[in-house]
C-alpha cells in the first residue's frame, strides 16, 4: 500500500502558491479597524519640531490616541522616542481614532457650511441682476416636424 504513495520530494507547496510580485512599501500602514470606528494619522511633528497646535484641534474634534495593544502589529513601526508613550507615532505621524458618529456629525458640518456659502454667493449675484441686462438668459429651444403634403 505504501507503494502507491506519491513520493513527497515530488510534492511542493510551491506549486499551489500564488506568483508572488513585488509592490511598492505602505507609507503608512492601514490599522486593522474596529467596528464603529473611524482612524486616521494625526499630525503631531513637522521636519523634527513639535505641532501642539494642530494635536490638540484633532484632540477637541474627539480623535484619541491608538494605543500599541489596539494594534500590535505596528510595535516595529513605532518612532523610538515618542512623546506619546505605548501609542503609534510614525514620522510624526500619530494613529487616531474616532467613533463613527462624529465624523458623520463632522462631515454633515460641513457640508452645511458649504451650502450656506454657496447660497450666500448665488444671493448676492442674483442681487446685481437687472432685468433689461439679465445675468442668465433662459433659452427654451423647440423642434417640430413638418408633414409633407
Amino acid at each position: 500500500m505504501a507503494e502507491n504513495r506519491t513520493p513527497r520530494n515530488v510534492e511542493t507547496r510551491v506549486q499551489a502558491e500564488r506568483p508572488k510580485q513585488w509592490k511598492p512599501a505602505e507609507l503608512l500602514p492601514e490599522p486593522d479597524k474596529l467596528p464603529g470606528y473611524a482612524y486616521r494619522w494625526i499630525r503631531v511633528g513637522l521636519q523634527g519640531s513639535a505641532d501642539p497646535r494642530n494635536y490638540s484641534a484633532k484632540l477637541r474634534e474627539g480623535w484619541e490616541p491608538v494605543k500599541i495593544e489596539e494594534q500590535p502589529q505596528f510595535q516595529l513601526l513605532v518612532d523610538e522616542g515618542s512623546r506619546f508613550k505605548d501609542c503609534i507615532e510614525v514620522g510624526g505621524l500619530l494613529l487616531c481614532k474616532t467613533p463613527l458618529e462624529f465624523v458623520e456629525q463632522r462631515n454633515n458640518h460641513y457640508l452645511k457650511q458649504s451650502e450656506d456659502q454657496i447660497k450666500s454667493v448665488d444671493n448676492n449675484l442674483m442681487r446685481q441682476n437687472d432685468p433689461r441686462m439679465p445675468l442668465f438668459k433662459e433659452s427654451k429651444s423647440s423642434s417640430s416636424k413638418g408633414v409633407a403634403t
